[in-house]
């Protein structure tokens, strides 16, 4: 018997001990599971590449499965298809795929970061830093040939390394830009994630993954996990800024505000337009607290810098506020914002 052989052996007993698949055949050896999506029939394993002895990650397309429908075939073709067309430090790159008799696997490069699912206290610095390096991924996604819209973006799909880059992965619901998604299907992605566009079947565009990324800021900066997001927001899906909890600056807060406007219009054009717009954007400072009104001193201070003529006519802009729609609200409420910024103090003024 060679030793090729005697391997194989050992390394198919090793994986009934542990009841993982045996990939030997392909080349792969499982050393451990890393994930799993029942609902999906997915599963993901780190495993051994046989040959090169370096560690990759295989994700299983379960035909087994009892909840198993013929969109997971879909899911896992389209994935396959688009990572073959990527070349990008920080998306873990397409190695192959091959089919079992029970199942389909896509393998790829294995990273050594963590998952941003998994709870940690991220300080606004560290968030934006992340924020960039996603950033920089889509501007890199949108400038293909034809744009590729993620659609799955949120804290599970985000990996980070101990230097705080970030690495985007599953693909497996991407679509190319102005794509758009029939009525007769179900909307695709996680509750809270979705970019509204994506329930109305609207056509998809740069700015539909800038709303995921904004939500998963809101997330990082809240410690709150990607199922309870719907506690951040109102029966309108609009973010109730209050229960932010991380201090963060008055231009974060309206950048932040920008990225997930229920309308796309609303937003950035795109992830260039965004990560222009952050770069310059200080995290802390004065004015973080503006926006809210939140206590009687912040608008008894608020009346004496501006008079009361001026409080006046917004009190008149606030009321036909309340006559918009609510995705032109949010953003007109922004706009007031950056006026209440920009306004001079007056000889008069007096602060508390």
């Amino acid at each position: 018997m060679s030793i090729s052989q005697l391997d194989v052996q050992q390394n198919q007993k090793l994986y009934r001990e542990n009841h993982y698949p045996d990939f030997s055949q392909f080349g792969y050896g499982v050393i451990r599971k890393l994930g799993c999506n029942q609902a999906g029939g997915r599963t993901i394993y780190l495993a051994d590449d046989l040959k090169s002895q370096r560690k990759v990650v295989i994700k299983e397309f379960s035909l087994a499965s009892n909840i198993f429908d013929w969109s997971g075939v879909r899911v896992y073709e389209r994935e396959r298809d688009i990572l073959q067309k990527l070349n990008h430090p920080r998306i873990p790159c397409y190695l192959g795929s091959f089919e079992t008799a029970t199942s389909f696997c896509l393998v790829q490069e294995y990273k050594s970061a963590s998952c941003l699912g998994i709870s940690r206290n991220f300080q606004p610095g560290e968030i934006k830093k992340i924020a960039l390096s996603i950033l920089e991924i889509l501007v890199y996604l949108q400038q293909q040939n034809t744009p590729i819209i993620h659609l799955d973006i949120k804290p599970d799909n985000i990996l980070v390394d101990e230097n705080l880059n970030a690495y985007l992965v599953d693909f497996g619901l991407a679509r190319t830009k102005n794509e758009r998604k029939s009525f007769s299907t179900l909307v695709a992605g996680t509750p809270g994630f979705v970019p509204p566009e994506e329930y109305s079947g609207d056509l998809l565009t740069e700015a539909s993954d800038l709303y995921s990324l904004g939500v998963t800021l809101i997330c990082l900066l809240t410690q709150t996990r990607s199922a309870d997001i719907h506690q951040l927001m109102d029966d309108g899906r609009h973010f109730l800024w209050k229960n932010l909890l991380t201090p963060i600056s008055h231009d974060l807060r309206l950048w932040l505000r920008k990225m997930v406007a229920p309308s796309r219009k609303r937003r950035y054009v795109n992830a260039k337009a965004a990560l222009k717009a952050l770069e310059s954007i200080q995290l802390i400072g004065q004015g973080q607290q503006r926006g809210n009104f939140s206590t009687v001193s912040e608008r008894n201070r608020l009346i004496t810098m501006v008079g009361w003529g001026t409080v006046s006519a917004l009190a008149v802009i606030a009321t036909n506020v309340l006559m918009l729609q609510p995705e032109d609200r949010i953003f007109l409420e922004v706009q007031i914002d950056q006026e209440l910024e920009l306004m001079p103090v007056t000889a008069n003024s007096k602060l508390e």
